[in-house]
């Protein structure tokens, strides 16, 4: 009896006791968190692996393309696949065909002349929303993605907004969210645009990457292997153009011969490391992506009518209400039904957003901005149709 009582009474005793039972609780947990986390990450290896090396060769190239067009996820690959075996699925059609055009005529393009397209599109469309303004909204639903269209009639509302001069000792500058471009700007709507510099892994959207022409400006130019150059000329014509063999010098005269205004550029390139496309329509032709684009994932891009007519389309992905994405063919057939003659991709995945009239129509694929956009150094926006650029 007495050595009960005094072992009741004892506080170190019971401390001792309550710091054991926590110690145990807290291996517990541990246990429990890690044998979890132990059968996730095997499951999603065992389900990639499944991907890479199941009997579905197009599977597996959906899955090489997809991860490859990413920004940080690109290295997922060679888990799987030896460096012969990736170039080996990025090069059996990576080239475009040799008659594809290189760059744009300008004379297929006509500003305010009447349209001919009629509209004859076969692709599913809900709740279609026109405003007085000259811009329509059209909601598109397809297999494995959902999209909004832009339709702006009139090309000269559409302006490049960028967060220029960059900082070039701070490549970490953050850039600002698509809806902030509207609110700065004052634009009706606003989306991102080109290609930007990713530091440590973190997208702080301070820094472009290629090219950058802001009001016949040219705020960035490092052109180098794949670029392609996307942007309005004085005229509001949309010109697509290689740019990747071009030094800095020849990209500003090539800006200031041929009159550009606004652009930014975005890659076309297909090797072991990357899997990018840009060109989409040239001069009335669907491009033969041949092996380029076969990748599910959040889409931007920008195309224009024979009358002028520009279209702007951001698609969702990734898991976005359960959506895996486009692809580069579904976006062609979108811009081919409604009537594009020129047509290019811009920069995706995480950064595929969409600001229209106050709200987010398209979010960022990107968990922390899921609400929002992802931080930009550029963004295509649309000005109200009595102003320009604040």
């Amino acid at each position: 009896m007495h050595n009960m009582k005094s072992k009741k009474n004892n506080p170190k005793a019971n401390s001792n006791q309550t710091l054991s039972r926590l110690w145990l609780g807290i291996g517990w947990f541990l246990a429990f968190f890690l044998t979890t986390l132990l059968v996730f990450v095997a499951t999603l290896y065992c389900l990639m692996w499944m991907f890479c090396k199941g009997p579905s060769e197009s599977a597996r190239d959906t899955f090489v393309a997809t991860m490859l067009e990413t920004g940080n996820m690109k290295f997922v690959v060679s888990w799987y696949l030896s460096e012969e075996e990736i170039l080996a699925i990025t090069s059996r059609k990576a080239s475009v065909t040799a008659d594809t055009a290189t760059q744009t005529d300008p004379s297929l393009v006509s500003v305010n002349a009447v349209s001919s397209n009629e509209g004859t599109t076969t692709l599913t469309l809900v709740n279609t929303e026109e405003s007085s303004n000259g811009i329509t909204l059209v909601p598109i639903t397809g297999r494995t993605f959902e999209a909004q269209l832009l339709i702006i009639e009139d090309p000269s509302r559409i302006e490049l907004a960028t967060i220029y001069p960059w900082s070039s000792m701070d490549r970490e500058k953050n850039g600002m969210t698509v809806g902030e471009y509207c609110d700065t700007y004052g634009a009706i709507a606003a989306v991102n645009a080109g290609e930007f510099e990713t530091p440590s892994g973190i997208n702080w959207g301070g820094c472009p990457i290629g090219v950058v022409v802001c009001d016949g400006e040219v705020q960035f130019n490092e052109p180098s292997a794949g670029d392609v150059m996307v942007g309005f000329n004085v005229n509001h014509i949309l010109i697509i153009q290689e740019i990747g063999a071009m030094t800095p010098a020849e990209f500003e005269t090539y800006v200031t011969d041929n009159a550009i205004m606004d652009a930014v550029s975005f890659k076309d390139l297909s090797d072991g490391n990357t899997n990018h496309f840009t060109r989409l329509i040239m001069n009335g032709t669907p491009v033969e992506l041949n092996g380029k684009g076969v990748g599910a994932n959040p889409r931007t891009a920008i195309g224009q009518c024979a009358d002028g007519t520009v279209l702007i389309l951001v698609t969702d992905g990734r898991g976005t209400a359960g959506h895996l994405g486009a692809t580069g063919d579904d976006l062609i057939n979108i811009m081919t039904e409604y009537g594009a003659v020129n047509a290019a991709n811009l920069d995706g995945g995480s950064s595929s957003s969409l600001y229209y009239q106050g709200s987010y129509q398209i979010t960022s694929s990107f968990l922390p901005n899921s609400d929002a956009s992802r931080r930009l150094p550029t963004a295509f926006v649309i000005m109200d149709s009595t102003g320009g650029a604040q």
